[in-house]
């Protein structure tokens, strides 16, 4: 059983990664100029990055409040 949960959580966190990736590369990247990215698609990759993670968090730590009961009503 462990080590089918073990599996579902990668395949949950491969998931994400790819779906961060997707998002982020379609939301940034205009063009193909340059092997690298620009200074200006790096700042974009980053922050979307940055705000797709810490939606994620929100989220998990939400739902680890409604699972446990002590959830707070939002305001």
């Amino acid at each position: 059983m462990s080590t089918m949960i073990d599996q579902l959580q990668v395949r949950d966190s491969l998931r994400m990664y790819n779906s961060l990736v997707e998002r982020c590369f379609v939301d940034c990247v205009d063009t193909f100029r340059r092997k690298s990215l620009d200074k200006q698609e790096e700042s974009c990759i980053r922050r979307c990055a940055e705000k797709f993670l810490k939606h994620s968090m929100r989220v998990g730590m939400r739902f680890a409040e409604l699972n446990q009961g002590t959830a707070t009503p939002d305001t």
